[in-house]
């Protein structure tokens, strides 16, 4: 599963927005969050524009951005209000892998690359998007290169929660759910997931 997942994924019961996602590992080597973080911290803007991640292009007065998150191309403004809307669905992500880097990545876009942008967006008469690139690169590469392993979506609202498995979230109704399968899946990543969230009111399988 992409981490870009999250911007659009609802709980299938009760279709509350967004869901928390706790991540258990990555498929994705360690190598490539830290050839994503070496790009951060270059700010190469000539490489960053050969790679066209981020396409800008100029109509009439207007200035029209689109990339991997943001597939439509759209005016700079509603762009940018997606892409911090993209940000903050990061603050509902806890990463419980084994990767420090990963961790590292998640920390830099709660955090650098949300006040960077967020200052952005409250001047944006007066700056030139390539201000942001680096922040926009980077926000994609996690979110759409990235590949989560297995892991955990959580709705708090009705306090069911979804395994993934293999990459796929698996989110059927609770009728077509394996209790023994579900609940193993529980218990092999126990140690991952703190008391308090089995303490819950978990549907539709708890230890």
């Amino acid at each position: 599963m992409r981490p870009w997942l999250c911007d659009i994924l609802a709980c299938p019961i009760d279709k509350f927005f967004p869901l928390e996602l706790i991540i258990f590992s990555f498929e994705t080597n360690e190598n490539v969050f830290k050839e994503i973080l070496e790009a951060y911290d270059k700010k190469d803007i000539i490489s960053i524009k050969k790679e066209n991640i981020i396409e800008i292009e100029q109509k009439n007065e207007e200035l029209l951005v689109k990339d991997e998150i943001v597939i439509e191309k759209s005016k700079l403004g509603i762009y940018i209000n997606a892409i911090i809307s993209s940000i903050k669905e990061v603050d509902n992500m806890r990463d419980k892998s084994s990767f420090e880097l990963s961790k590292r990545c998640i920390h830099i876009i709660q955090n650098d690359v949300k006040q960077k942008i967020k200052a952005f967006s409250n001047n944006l008469m007066n700056e030139h998007i390539d201000t942001i690139l680096p922040e926009l690169y980077f926000l994609n590469k996690f979110k759409t290169e990235i590949e989560i392993e297995t892991g955990l979506l959580f709705c708090s609202k009705c306090k069911r929660w979804f395994p993934i498995i293999e990459t796929i979230p698996q989110m059927l109704p609770d009728e077509y759910r394996d209790e023994e399968a579900d609940t193993l899946f529980l218990k092999t990543n126990k140690d991952l997931l703190d008391n308090t969230f089995f303490k819950q009111n978990l549907k539709p399988f708890n230890l």
